[in-house]
């Protein structure tokens, strides 16, 4: 079976290297970038499954990119991954991404984020608490 292509998004290269780590055992990882401009670019050159992308980058943040994105690629997989675990910060970032991580909790959350990306499904960390009351519109 072929593995699912993923671009990740980490202005930090301490990091993107432990998130590599994490992530090369069971996805491809075609790109690693480290802003919100070269994510788009890259990102529309490339046309992977999913995206795993901080929010806080210099230059465009990753919900902006992510916006910029779905309006090319409507049916991409964003995975938001961050050290903010704040629950309006999270509800923004689920209305164009479909899973939210900690990073304090990635090495649990974030493949079974990205595998339920890859199935259209949400996912949000545990540590971050309940939110689904505070979705709304959010994307399903």
């Amino acid at each position: 079976m072929e593995r699912a292509a993923l671009i990740l998004a980490e202005d930090h290269p301490g990091v993107a290297e432990t998130l590599c780590a994490l992530l090369r055992p069971v996805f491809d990882v075609v790109a690693v970038v480290g802003h919100g401009e070269a994510l788009v670019k890259t990102a529309l050159r490339l046309k992977p499954d999913v995206v795993v992308t901080d929010i806080v980058m210099p230059g465009m943040d990753g919900i902006r990119a992510a916006e910029e994105l779905h309006r090319h690629q409507p049916s991409l997989g964003i995975v938001f991954i961050t050290v903010h675990d704040d629950k309006p910060l999270a509800v923004k970032a689920l209305k164009v991404g479909l899973g939210y991580v900690l990073k304090s909790t990635a090495g649990e959350d974030l493949i079974p984020a990205v595998n339920a990306a890859l199935a259209s499904r949400r996912f949000v960390s545990a540590s971050l608490g309940p939110i689904e009351g505070l979705l709304g519109e959010a994307r399903a």
